[in-house]
């Protein structure tokens, strides 16, 4: 039926069944009331134990053979008895009925809460695997992100610095005298006035060209304390200026080696210009909170 599609419509049914049978037995059994005695209805017959009979006494015993008969109490005393135990087997179907579905009931319920505390379990464990993966992605972005910020300040301060020697070159290579680049001078022509082997930095603009101290090199307020001597094993000759940037510590962090005064680009004489500058040590500023630029000038002569 499609009203008992359920086990517990199925349970339900039985047990409703079986009340209302009870109560319908109930009923029948006390609910119609035996009157003793019967009422009587029509007309009165007077008591007697035989068809025949003379006299006006009504004798208390029946006479002749009287006919075997049983108590009222007694007939009283058996139905009870036999409603008392219909009444047990009743309540012991019943109890029997209950204990069967309350045992069908805590079957059922033990199985749900099964069902519910694995499910749980299961989204427990796939929330935590989901956290676990959302932790791992986020270390591994910050990772990148830190990786690709520290690529950017590297390659911001590397860019500054090229920009910053780029500046110093383009002004030393177009300091021509062309007027394209700029100049400098106290006439009204075009140029930059002073000497190949002068100091950029000093005011005048006649004499002999050198650094401070009476030395090749030009560092504001530093002195050199060791400049090595370049090799010179080329097969050219020439003035090499050479942009040098020094640290606080007075070492050489970066040379810039430019031609002065020579008809060719003179390549060797570039690179052992470089290769000393590098190697020269200046004396150490603590306060100094970024590179100085200088300059130190090499000249190199076939005929010495």
């Amino acid at each position: 039926m499609a009203y008992l599609d359920t086990p517990y419509k199925k349970k339900s049914a039985v047990l409703t069944s079986v009340i209302m049978a009870l109560i319908v037995f109930l009923i029948f059994t006390f609910g119609m009331k035996y009157f003793d005695p019967p009422k009587e209805y029509g007309i009165a017959v007077n008591f007697g134990t035989s068809e025949v009979g003379n006299g006006n006494t009504q004798p208390t015993e029946p006479s002749g053979a009287p006919a075997e008969q049983q108590p009222v109490e007694e007939v009283q005393d058996e139905v009870e008895e036999a409603v008392e135990e219909v009444q047990e087997e009743a309540v012991q179907e019943e109890a029997s009925v209950s204990e069967d579905v309350a045992t069908q009931d805590n079957a059922e319920t033990i199985r749900i809460n099964k069902e519910k505390e694995a499910k749980r379990k299961e989204e427990a464990a796939k929330k935590k695997a989901a956290e676990e993966a959302r932790k791992k992605q986020e270390e591994a972005e910050r990772k990148e992100k830190a990786r690709l910020a520290a690529i950017a300040k590297k390659k911001a301060e590397e860019d500054a610095k090229k920009a910053k020697l780029d500046a110093l070159m383009s002004r030393l290579n177009n300091s021509k005298g062309d007027g394209k680049g700029g100049g400098e001078g106290n006439d009204n022509q075009a140029g930059d006035k002073g000497d190949p082997n002068g100091d950029p930095n000093a005011s005048g603009y006649y004499g002999n060209g050198g650094g401070g101290s009476g030395e090749n090199y030009h560092l504001e307020n530093r002195k050199a304390l060791w400049m090595p001597m370049p090799v010179y094993d080329c097969n050219e000759q020439g003035t090499v200026k050479v942009i040098i940037s020094v640290d606080k510590n007075g070492r050489v962090i970066a040379a810039t080696p430019v031609i002065k005064g020579t008809t060719n680009s003179a390549p060797c004489l570039l690179k052992r210009a470089k290769e000393a500058a590098l190697k020269t040590k200046f004396n150490p500023v603590s306060k100094a909170s970024k590179p100085q630029v200088g300059h130190i000038i090499y000249n190199f002569s076939l005929s010495k």
